[in-house]
């Protein structure tokens, strides 16, 4: 215990040093000055990657250090959270990075396959005090014995699995298991389906997988990101730390609701409405709704222009209109050559009005006099009004809003779920959003040419410094040659303006937050059966690599607009090509709960077989009836409350209300705080989290009030890790018995 205290506190030692000389560094890559522009590019990356390098030693503070593998010929190497070097001539590793290759047989070694190891030795620390060893010894003819074997070699797991939780998630760095380990460390190519049952551990690890992968593949990655996709921000809130806590802090974390820059979906839609929004036809639909914009007078539009009135006739916007689509470009961008046809057909009207010889009726107008009428033509705004009310620019937002408004293009019954006049914007919304963009696309011709002007005046501006320093100041060879170096020998009025543009120093994750066009090098979905067909759409955008990790269970599916399997995510977009792996040992919910659990998941599928649970507390699911719903859940929360724990109370969204005023620190309709002792969530809330104990209020009504009522109880009853109870004031639905 002692050398291992000596070695911890020798080791954050050196973690402080680094973290002093990384600060430094951060704090001269922003006060030097570089000389010329490629010394400032060439600072602006150093800043760059001395800031995640501060940002990685400064998150990894707790547990760095957790664990050691001895290998028979006598080399020892410590595990710890990053890499950490001694400050030698042959940069001596003080701690492994646990994704090292070096590291796997801390994960992979059995007695049966020790891969070498003679001992694993498993560190538990408080902040830089290692409170705990627990050896394994894998080679038994190994006599030497420390004191500190563990005779199972699972004392460390099960002490994480019964551990308080607290309302964040924790890493499972120092207890991934062997099957976990080689979903982590698959190459990142290609589609990788990871499913597993409550408590299997998906979610961790597919974000060990994230970390894993930028440290594998980081010079292809770090450039384009990981996006992280979870199913709402409860959930991102609980994950959040963990990538930070293994030095990661490049890492996208977010809703499909938060995936169109700009736009906060903050609206709710009815079940039906998230139905009919989530459908892949969805596509067809908007793209009818835009050709039903491009529209065509009559039979004819009479156009003002001086003293003559110009007619733009059906049949040449119909021309005009087909040429444009012709194109097959997105719509607005199509716009400019629907207005070209129209100008072009307007102008040869009024040249052939203006010019026509009434003798003979030839026009005797020149190239160059047509060429003006069209560019005072092209000033008219009575033409340009026609353009807008035969071909409008459209905004994404216009476009969905306006559908949305007045869906004409659905059946009766789909309308009336999807009418919505104003409003808020839902998370089914953002899909539609993005479709819109691709079938509207954008038209930066008067941004690029607004930028080229704002270049333009900074290059003069550039040039005239450089002419004002002519003669001031020059330079001239030491050996006294007559040739002398100006400020316009060493810098251009280019690059001088170059050397004063601001450096966009955001990270790759925080551009590809701004940036709806952005594609990332990976994407992990978690709980991906939620995402609807159209949601897939707008996923698919992102990674035109198909480079993604798929975490989640198709009987827990609880949203309308889900699917039901993998196979109808994936055939549209990669066929039969990718991989399916499935985790099947249950590490959070004991085999109580998990027993109960199970009877409402085989009600809906006799089939269904539940994950395996590792460990049993003895303690059997309390089903309480009661005549007085609110008092006998506040009474239950005041008994399941662990004194170092959380307690979550899961309810139809319906009783809400009327639980928050008995339930200590709870506010209904708020975004649950994780943290707090106690919480109120509706069971599509509590997806991927867990809490120490759980109270399921009103089970038939959670299964009566949407159509996949049943996964919702599922989800619901699979929460806990300690203690679970029901309450309900009547029948218990379909497999859930007292």
């Amino acid at each position: 215990m002692q050398n291992e205290q000596q070695f911890v506190s020798r080791l954050y030692e050196r973690l402080d040093t680094l973290r002093e000389q990384a600060e430094a560094a951060v704090q001269a890559s922003f006060t030097q000055v570089g000389k010329g522009i490629q010394a400032r590019l060439e600072r602006d990356v150093l800043a760059a990657e001395r800031t995640e390098r501060l940002s990685a030693l400064n998150s990894v503070e707790s547990g760095l250090c957790f664990g050691r593998i001895d290998f028979a010929d006598g080399i020892r190497h410590h595990i710890g959270r990053i890499g950490i070097r001694q400050d030698d001539p042959d940069r001596t590793p003080l701690a492994v990075d646990w994704r090292a290759p070096v590291a796997r047989p801390f994960y992979l070694a059995t007695g049966h396959s020790p891969m070498g190891l003679r001992r694993r030795r498993h560190l538990t620390t408080v902040g830089r005090t290692v409170t705990a060893l627990h050896d394994e010894v894998l080679d038994l003819t190994d006599a030497v014995r420390t004191g500190h074997e563990d005779p199972r070699g699972d004392a460390v797991l099960l002490a994480a699995l019964g551990a308080a939780r607290t309302g964040r998630m924790a890493d499972i760095v120092q207890t991934i298991q062997a099957e976990q380990d080689e979903i982590i460390r698959a190459p990142h190519r290609g589609v990788l389906v990871v499913e597993g049952g409550p408590g299997t551990g998906k979610t961790a690890v597919a974000l060990h997988r994230a970390a894993y992968l930028l440290y594998a593949y980081r010079e292809q990655l770090a450039r384009r990101a990981v996006l992280i996709v979870g199913p709402n921000p409860a959930f991102l809130g609980y994950i959040g730390e963990v990538l930070p806590s293994l030095g990661e802090t490049g890492v996208l974390l977010s809703t499909v609701g938060e995936l169109f820059p700009g736009v906060s979906a903050t609206g709710t839609d009815s079940p039906g409405a998230a139905a009919v929004k989530g459908r892949a036809g969805m596509a067809d639909v908007l793209a009818r709704v835009l050709r039903d914009r491009q529209t065509v007078p009559d039979p004819a539009l009479p156009i003002q222009h001086e003293r003559e009135t110009l007619l733009l006739e059906r049949a040449v916007a119909e021309d005009a209109r087909h040429c444009a689509r012709q194109t097959r470009l997105p719509h607005n961008l199509a716009r400019a050559h629907f207005g070209r046809f129209v100008l072009d057909a307007l102008t040869a009207q009024l040249a052939d009005r203006l010019g026509a010889d009434p003798y003979d009726g030839e026009n005797f107008l020149g190239p160059e006099e047509v060429e003006q009428l069209g560019r005072e033509l092209n000033d008219n705004p009575a033409v340009h009004a026609a353009i807008d009310a035969y071909w409008p620019y459209l905004t994404p937002q216009q476009l969905v809003g306006d559908f949305l408004a007045d869906p004409v293009q659905l059946p009766d019954a789909d309308a009336e779920l999807v009418r919505r006049t104003g409003g808020d914007w839902t998370v089914g919304d953002i899909p539609l959003l993005d479709e819109a963009a691709e079938l509207l696309g954008e038209d930066d011709r008067a941004a690029r040419a607004a930028a080229a002007r704002e270049r333009g005046e900074q290059v003069a501006y550039a040039q005239g410094v450089l002419e004002l320093s002519y003669g001031s100041r020059s330079f001239e060879f030491e050996d006294g040659e007559s040739e002398v170096l100006t400020a316009h020998d060493l810098i251009d009025a280019e690059r001088f303006a170059d050397r004063h543009e601001e450096t966009d120093r955001r990270s790759a994750a925080e551009r590809a937050a701004a940036d709806r066009t952005w594609a990332f090098g990976h994407i992990i979905v978690d709980e991906a059966q939620e995402l609807s067909a159209m949601a897939w759409r707008l996923l698919m955008r992102r990674c035109p690599t198909r480079s993604l990790t798929l975490v989640g269970d198709p009987a827990q599916t609880g949203d309308p607009a889900g699917c039901d399997s993998w196979r109808q995510i994936l055939d549209p977009y990669v066929g039969d090509r990718w991989s399916h792996v499935r985790l099947g040992v249950n590490y959070r919910t004991p085999a109580e709960i998990m027993e109960l659990a199970a009877g409402v998941a085989r009600a809906a599928d006799p089939s269904y077989e539940p994950p395996r649970s590792v460990r049993s507390t003895g303690v059997r699911p309390r089903v309480c009836v009661t005549d007085d719903l609110v008092r006998t859940v506040a009474e239950a929360a005041s008994l399941e409350t662990p004194d170092d724990g959380r307690l979550a109370v899961i309810a139809p969204r319906a009783l809400h209300e009327a639980l928050a005023g008995k339930l200590p620190g709870v506010l209904a309709g708020e975004e649950p705080d994780l943290t707090q002792p106690v919480v109120l969530l509706e069971p599509r809330q509590a997806k991927g989290l867990e809490f120490d104990s759980v109270i399921v209020v009103e089970p038939a009504l959670i299964v009566s009030s949407s159509a996949r009522g049943a996964s919702d109880l599922y989800v619901a009853l699979t929460r806990a890790t300690r203690s679970l109870a029901v309450v309900h004031t009547g029948g218990l639905p379909e497999g859930l018995v007292e």
